[in-house]
């Protein structure tokens, strides 16, 4: 009885450890983006709370994501399906919320200054809505666990932009930056497909798919981003606040040196 009892182990399939290590590497790379931000003297716990609430709902999803693929490795994937409908939930906030602190950040004028305004506010809103979108596709995939796990993994390389964006030179880069971070985020599929290509001999289509979803969304930030669309997208959201004073597709000013 006492076997019975025991909770059901599935064994790992092949790639569940590479997933695992990946996502623990993803996971270092945000880290180690957002600890430099804080050594540097670039940001503080000082900064206002709705960008503490964005920090963790953000990081909590990265543990969330890195529990969940240790679940899958050791075959607890009862559990493992069980905080699937929370992570499902999580992701739901993190669209609300990120889309919300990018827009109180243009209206507080605070858009990096190696990013123009109006893109910052395009880049930062579809990048979320493309995680999301991903997020969604595996879900509505879970039972293929080959698409799931794979479209789950390119929406996590998503979420790494930011990290980058601490990591990378960032001015030096101007006018390139974003396109710069978009390549570095690009790093992590292409891991996994010569991961793939070296294990089996070929390709899982779910990464072509999640490819094409980072790419389609790196041409919509930059088509809307620095259109009249995009400018009209930051005039409705700076309206009668600071961000409004600045040219939405002019770079702003360098900040001060310390």
């Amino acid at each position: 009885m006492a076997t019975l009892a025991e909770p059901v182990r599935v064994p790992a399939r092949d790639d569940t450890r590479f997933f695992l290590t990946m996502a623990i590497v993803m996971a270092l790379t945000i880290a180690a983006g957002f600890s430099l931000q804080l050594a540097m003297g670039r940001s503080s716990f000082g900064a206002p709370i709705h960008v503490h609430v964005h920090a963790l709902v953000f990081f909590g999803w990265t543990m969330l994501y890195v529990a969940q693929n240790a679940l899958a490795a050791s075959g607890s994937i009862a559990l493992h399906r069980r905080l699937g409908w929370l992570g499902a939930a999580w992701m739901t906030v993190m669209l609300v919320v990120g889309i919300y602190t990018t827009v109180l950040m243009v209206q507080r004028g605070a858009a990096p200054f190696f990013f123009q305004p109006a893109y910052f506010l395009v880049m930062n809103s579809l990048s979320v809505l493309a995680f999301f979108g991903l997020g969604v596709a595996a879900i509505l995939l879970r039972r293929r666990t080959d698409w799931h796990r794979r479209l789950h993994y390119c929406g996590m390389s998503v979420l790494t932009g930011p990290a980058f964006g601490r990591l990378l030179p960032m001015p030096l880069l101007i006018p390139w930056a974003g396109w710069v971070v978009f390549a570095a985020t690009l790093i992590f599929p292409l891991i996994g497909i010569a991961a793939d290509r070296r294990r089996t001999g070929s390709v899982h289509p779910a990464w072509w798919w999640g490819l094409g979803a980072m790419v389609a969304m790196q041409l919509a930030i930059v088509l809307i981003g620095e259109s009249s669309l995009g400018v009209a997208l930051y005039d409705l959201a700076v309206a009668g606040t600071p961000g409004a004073a600045l040219a939405p597709l002019a770079y702003p000013p360098f900040p001060p040196l310390p």
